[in-house]
């Protein structure tokens, strides 16, 4: 019981030495969490104390809570990926790793340029993976961030239990101010869920092992419901002005459930790319409008939608979308 004290008093006076603008809400979520970790997961208290003692509140963490690159408008977003530079280095990407994304689309039917425009966004293909301690970053939201702080809470025990799966150090581990890992930026949560040992060397590794990011991001993606051989987006035309009778989604994705043949009623029809074979009138789509330098408008299938489960912003999902495409284009050029 005096160790136990001890470890309390310990957690305590760390974490106000280090931290001292914490909020109390800090120290109290680190004392719970303790007891949570040893209760349900069978932790030894004395290793999670010292590791949350070591755990420190930053402000700067709350502070990119608040400024997310998706609550820009089209206009401003698309250029942050959309670059010769990241589209360059997306088809150098592809010609290094053309086996791992034959293999990986032949396992999950999920494309090779969705897979690399996916690294891409996330992490510029690794050189951005992220100077936030996971530690941190996780223990910051999850005690002292109200409107979200259940869920990061609940991401700050997945990631102890991924270290200790995967033999982690998770003291030292680096990711997103949102605790996002590896070239992928999975969270926790789904790290343990759905990466894949791809290399099959005994372990995930989501940063070190191309093979690993590779075929995680492609069963990711067909375990939110890609679609083999579908479309992802095409742009639209409206025939009679905006819609009022059909859904219309922003940035926030909707599930598809307007057919083709309902849109063209409302007034609403694709426009051919020429990538791509006709599309079915009862195939599903959403109505997307994107405030970009004047509105554009597009509609998002079952895939595009797929791509939304991976980071919830239709922003994003065009980002990657577009981003394939061109990196798709440059790579066939390239390839004669």
């Amino acid at each position: 019981m005096r160790r136990t004290f001890r470890s309390i008093a310990l957690i305590g006076s760390l974490t106000a030495a280090g931290a001292a603008a914490a909020p109390s809400s800090f120290e109290t979520g680190t004392r719970q969490f303790v007891d949570e970790m040893v209760r349900k997961h069978g932790f030894a208290r004395e290793q999670v104390v010292a590791l949350m003692s070591d755990a420190r509140y930053q402000q700067r963490i709350i502070d990119a809570m608040e400024r997310p690159y998706e609550a820009k408008p089209w206009a401003d977003y698309r250029p942050l990926f959309l670059t010769p530079e990241r589209i360059a280095r997306g088809v150098a990407f592809w010609r290094d790793n053309a086996a791992l994304l034959a293999r990986a689309q032949a396992a999950y039917a999920v494309p090779p340029q969705v897979i690399v425009a996916i690294i891409g966004v996330e992490t510029n293909y690794g050189d951005r993976v992220g100077d936030y301690r996971v530690l941190d970053a996780l223990s910051t939201l999850g005690f002292s961030y109200p409107p979200r702080a259940d869920f990061f809470r609940g991401e700050l025990e997945e990631f102890l239990l991924l270290s200790r799966d995967e033999r982690l150090d998770p003291g030292s581990a680096k990711g997103s101010y949102a605790g996002a890992l590896g070239k992928p930026q999975f969270i926790p949560s789904s790290y343990r869920a759905y990466a894949v040992d791809f290399d099959t060397d005994g372990r995930r590794d989501l940063w070190g092992s191309n093979a690993d990011v590779v075929g995680s991001i492609g069963h990711y993606l067909a375990q939110h419901g890609w679609q083999a051989g579908q479309p992802v987006a095409v742009a639209a035309r409206l025939q009679r002005g905006r819609p009022t009778n059909v859904p219309i989604a922003d940035k926030r994705p909707l599930s598809p459930g307007t057919t083709l043949v309902e849109l063209a009623a409302a007034g609403v029809e694709p426009v051919a790319d020429g990538n791509g074979d006709p599309i079915a009138g009862d195939t599903k789509a959403t109505l997307l409008e994107l405030d970009g330098a004047g509105t554009e408008y597009w509609l998002g299938f079952a895939n595009f939608y797929a791509i939304t489960r991976y980071n919830h912003s239709n922003l994003y999902a065009m980002a990657v979308h577009q981003l394939g495409r061109e990196i798709a284009r440059r790579y066939r050029e390239s390839e004669g």
